[in-house]
């Protein structure tokens, strides 16, 4: 095991609590727990088994590469998810997806191509895929108007089985809604295209509007509305949360509802990101701390290194302007953070709490302190989401003891 003090401890009783409450507000939707990005920096290896054992039945990545990685982690599971890779099949990638029996979005001609080889090279009678359906993003997904001539495409590879339709909403977190209805009504008329066509071609119907983040799982009344929309095209609804499993909940453009505020406070955070001091000195007044002398005392200062920098994680940015956990209470970063190691001001912190090899927190909470993905992503200038995904991999996650 590594010996650099430098850690991420993840509480799975804590992921298993985040899912099990995102279910109960999803009511009958089935929830695909999203765990692409390593699942979000918390270790996929950990997460996906613990998410399937506290029911998650699928589990959604980026591509087949992530998905080998899953089913590896999930290998000894009694209960084995289905696995859909969000962005589509690569160049090479069609004989696993159809030996492991992935689902894969499809939007594109040559994505149909790969999956029908990757099928007769598997010796598969059909592969699953879901169409995804461009309601406004831009990103990936077909336009509405190119959707009849696509599943006229998609009908012409009988490997291939529609087995759902999906979109993504790229504005669930704005309380007007404006986005969102216009993207919801886009999907409503391509969801009217397919079923026509089904119907007309006697083509099977498929089993699954997959639509959804966080805030869309959150916000009853977009829930509702998708559910009320699956209802409507006999579809079972699929909601995709993913940095509310983690323990953060989406931050809305205005205060949001009761009923969302009331969910994000029941989450528990995941992730506890630590490391230990590793030396302690007193400068004067006027002594330089760190490159570039951007921070200099300017008074007699007790300082603490730290095993932990940019090339951890530790966002560069966070230098002179953020702050860590020592004994329970804040130690300001001086100087900038450099590639392995950061300097915190611990004047103010009684001496009796600080010798080498004291905790540090840099994420989570020690005594009655915390510190957030939030907070580090107001200094830094960012999102949780590059929080959590920027922890590197030469930092040791581990489960909660």
């Amino acid at each position: 095991m590594p010996t650099r003090p430098c850690r991420v401890e993840i509480d799975l009783s804590a992921l298993a609590h985040n899912l099990r409450l995102l279910q109960r507000a999803a009511g009958d939707a089935t929830l695909a727990a999203i765990v692409k990005g390593n699942a979000y920096g918390h270790s996929l290896e950990l997460c996906a088994p613990a998410a399937v054992n506290a029911g998650a039945q699928w589990l959604a990545v980026t591509s087949t590469d992530e998905a080998l990685s899953a089913v590896c982690a999930c290998s000894l599971l009694q209960d084995q998810p289905r696995i859909l890779v969000l962005s589509g099949p690569f160049p090479g990638d069609g004989e696993a997806v159809a030996k492991h029996g992935f689902t894969c979005s499809v939007w594109q001609r040559d994505q149909l191509e790969e999956l029908a080889r990757g099928a007769l090279a598997a010796g598969c009678a059909s592969a699953l895929v879901h169409v995804e359906i461009d309601t406004g993003m831009s990103r990936q997904g077909i336009a509405p108007g190119d959707l009849p001539a696509f599943l006229e495409t998609l009908r012409a590879f009988p490997s291939l089985r529609l087995d759902g339709v999906m979109t993504h909403l790229y504005a669930a977190d704005e309380t007007d809604r404006a986005a969102t209805e216009m993207q919801l009504a886009r999907l409503a008329e391509s969801l009217h295209a397919i079923c026509g066509f089904v119907s007309s071609t006697g083509t099977a119907q498929p089993k699954w509007l997959s639509v959804g983040n966080s805030a869309a799982l959150l916000d009853a009344s977009v829930r509702e509305r998708l559910a009320a929309m699956a209802a409507e095209n006999k579809l079972r609804l699929l909601l995709r949360p993913g940095i509310a499993l983690y323990g953060v909940a989406p931050e809305f453009d205005t205060s949001p509802s009761a009923s969302i505020a009331a969910i994000s406070g029941q989450l528990r955070p995941v992730l506890r990101w630590t490391t230990r001091i590793t030396g302690l000195r007193w400068i004067e007044s006027g002594a330089a701390v760190g490159y570039n002398a951007s921070f200099r005392a300017t008074h007699s200062m007790r300082l603490a290194l730290i095993a932990v920098g940019y090339a951890d994680g530790l966002a560069r940015r966070l230098s002179n302007v953020g702050h860590a956990l020592v004994a329970g209470q804040i130690a300001p970063y001086a100087g900038r953070i450099s590639m392995d190691q950061a300097v915190l001001d611990v004047t103010e912190i009684p001496a009796e709490s600080l010798v080498p090899g004291e905790e540090v927190v840099l994420l989570g909470s020690q005594g009655q302190s915390s510190v957030t993905a939030q907070d580090h992503a107001r200094w830094a200038g960012t999102i949780p989401w590059e929080v959590f995904t920027s922890i590197s991999s030469r930092v040791l996650r581990i489960a909660k003891s």
